[in-house]
């Protein structure tokens, strides 16, 4: 079984603005290197993976892509393009087809003044672009503002796939939020097209461990089934609530109560079908 951790950052701070990413982020305002997560990627039993968009840039998907042309290990990048702008994201598109390891885009809308891009019609015109290109799209922390705009996306573009990064992001702890939260992921079961990352879910004062987790597992087992269910591992960001190795052994240890076939999938074969890895080269 060839594991996947389908959702780790590198950034370099020359490389990019990442206007979020300031000194009050604390431990992870630095650059994080490709040699830095190999490490702890050795560390966990973790074989690949896959680099996610941190800026909404063609300079942070040039960074990703340079990166996966040196490592072999990082098998695909989900980078960025001007959703809004049909035109330039067809053209974009194009050039990225010359790119093997291109396989997905995502915008960083909890980052986006607009409550509504995710309906917007140019967006919607060229995520059908990325749906004929066979590239899902990813959407960051939707709870609270873009959990229902994603499932209306989805219902209303079947052909396109969305993947739900952090289980939506769940807000562990608030009750009456995640309540909310729940009712809301519950709405995606019958969507064949969406999967959903088990990823960056620590939450301050609530703990990362299995038992803590547990809750948020068993519901996402509800709604997605093991299949639909991606392990990531949401370096370094995720160093901010734990180390890798913490949030790793916590994932790996809830993939353990499924049969073996559904951890396969659940470690790397669905993140392997969504993002089209078997057909890039380099996979090992």
């Amino acid at each position: 079984m060839r594991t996947v951790d389908s959702h780790l950052h590198l950034w370099d701070l020359a490389a990019g603005r990442y206007s979020w990413l300031t000194p009050a982020a604390g431990e992870i305002y630095r650059t994080y290197t490709a040699e830095e997560a190999r490490g702890e990627l050795d560390g966990a039993g973790i074989d690949d993976a896959i680099l996610i968009q941190a800026e909404d840039s063609v300079a942070d998907t040039q960074f990703m892509l340079s990166q996966a042309s040196e490592h072999a290990w990082i098998t695909g990048v989900v980078g960025w393009i001007e959703l809004e702008n049909p035109a330039a994201a067809e053209q974009a598109l194009a050039g990225y087809s010359e790119e093997p390891t291109f396989v997905g885009v995502r915008h960083l809308v909890h980052d986006d003044p607009r409550d509504d891009f995710l309906s917007m019609p140019n967006v919607r015109t060229s995520l059908k672009l990325l749906a004929s290109s066979n590239l899902p799209f990813d959407v960051p922390n939707a709870f609270p503002r873009h959990l229902e705009a994603a499932l209306d996306l989805a219902r209303c573009l079947p052909e396109l796939h969305v993947v739900i990064d952090h289980l939506g992001k769940p807000p562990r702890g608030e009750a009456e939020a995640y309540e909310l939260w729940s009712r809301q992921l519950r709405r995606f079961t019958d969507l064949p097209n969406v999967t959903a990352k088990v990823s960056g879910l620590a939450v301050t004062g609530q703990p990362l461990t299995a038992d803590g987790l547990q809750p948020v597992w068993d519901l996402a087992l509800e709604v997605f089934g093991p299949h639909r269910l991606m392990y990531g591992g949401d370096w370094p960001v995720s160093l901010l609530g734990a180390t890798y190795a913490e949030t790793s052994g916590a994932l790996q240890e809830l993939a353990s109560q499924l049969s073996a076939e559904e951890r396969e999938a659940f470690m790397g074969g669905t993140a392997s079908a969504v993002y089209s890895l078997s057909l890039r080269p380099g996979c090992r």
